[in-house]
């Protein structure tokens, strides 16, 4: 049976057919079905362990930049900008890996934080598997950041070449973590609008790319709900430094005025969660240190913070839903 013709519309002087104006998903708040829209005041409280307003979550970064990363579809912070070979940037971030993550975990020791989310390239544990060790001793969590800096899932990228990049970097992170890596922060912050199918499909049960709300959310996905966690944007010493260009003080005042706010409306309104995000090519570098250290600090000396890995934190507040 022949299909009847798509009624034409002028539009501008061009001639598109009626589903050109049609919405897949109309909604309140925005125009998809991933997640109910809400007021964060209007939802019910979490009460943290022990009676904590707030729940610390620190992500250290172990990130792989190529020499020759791609322009398109962008490149992710701290790529490569100069003409190839860029020596200089490549060999800075490699400093962290290599130097500047041994000052950072002296910093967090110092500051009594023990629980820790490492985010990592599946090509870092790969080229530096001491770091999955150093990870593993102090028991701090794996979470998975894709395979490196430069692939980067975005709509357009063919979907059976963003699912081997997901297998590909859980499943090296796994087997060399031997931790289960239920966590998921995409290159860049970059996703498909496929992305959390491909990662809950794969075992997946938090994600950390929207940036939308201070507390955890259920996500629905084509394998069923994960979670979207808080893993805040601009409290990262790459964000402040690199990105904005801020002085090493002002990152420090950020993360003092953050948690001051949440430490305050958790009093209020129920428990708050305060990420912070380390670079240690950013952190790790001598001039820098001390100002890492008193932020840690700060935070570390109140009452009332409960120091947790992200999946502890998701599992948590999954529990008062």
């Amino acid at each position: 049976m022949a299909r009847p013709p798509i009624e034409q519309k002028e539009v501008s002087g061009a001639s598109v057919p009626d589903s050109y104006l049609e919405y897949p998903h109309r909604s309140y708040g925005m125009d998809h079905d991933r997640y109910d829209w809400s007021l964060l005041v209007r939802r019910k409280p979490v009460a943290w362990p022990n009676g904590a307003r707030v729940a610390l979550w620190v992500n250290v970064a172990f990130e792989f930049f190529p020499l020759d990363t791609p322009a398109k579809p962008f490149k992710a912070l701290g790529g490569m900008v100069t003409s190839y070979p860029d020596i200089r940037h490549f060999s800075l971030r490699d400093y962290g890996n290599r130097v500047g993550v041994f000052r950072v975990m002296d910093a967090l020791d110092a500051a009594g934080i023990g629980n820790v989310t490492a985010s990592f390239n599946s090509m870092v544990a790969q080229r530096y598997p001491y770091l999955i060790d150093q990870v593993n001793e102090r028991g701090w969590e794996v979470m998975a950041n894709g395979v490196d800096m430069a692939k980067l899932h975005y709509t357009g990228l063919p979907a059976e070449d963003e699912k081997a990049l997901v297998k590909e970097s859980l499943s090296v992170l796994r087997e060399m973590s031997g931790q289960p890596v239920k966590g998921w922060l995409s290159p860049g912050r970059s996703e498909s609008w496929d992305t959390p199918d491909y990662i809950a499909a794969e075992g997946v049960e938090y994600f950390c790319d929207w940036i939308n709300d201070d507390m955890p959310y259920p996500f629905r996905t084509k394998s069923g709900e994960i979670v979207a966690m808080p893993h805040q944007h601009w409290i990262d010493d790459s964000m402040v430094w690199l990105h904005y260009k801020h002085q090493e003080q002002d990152f420090v005042d950020q993360v003092k005025d953050q948690f001051d706010l949440m430490y305050d409306e958790a009093g209020r309104e129920g428990g708050r969660i305060m990420a912070i995000t380390i670079h240690p090519w950013m952190s790790g570098q001598p001039h820098r240190i001390k100002y890492l250290e008193e932020a840690l600090n700060y935070v570390g000396k109140h009452a009332g913070v409960w120091n947790a890995t992200g999946f502890d934190i998701m599992q948590e507040w999954k529990k008062q839903q």
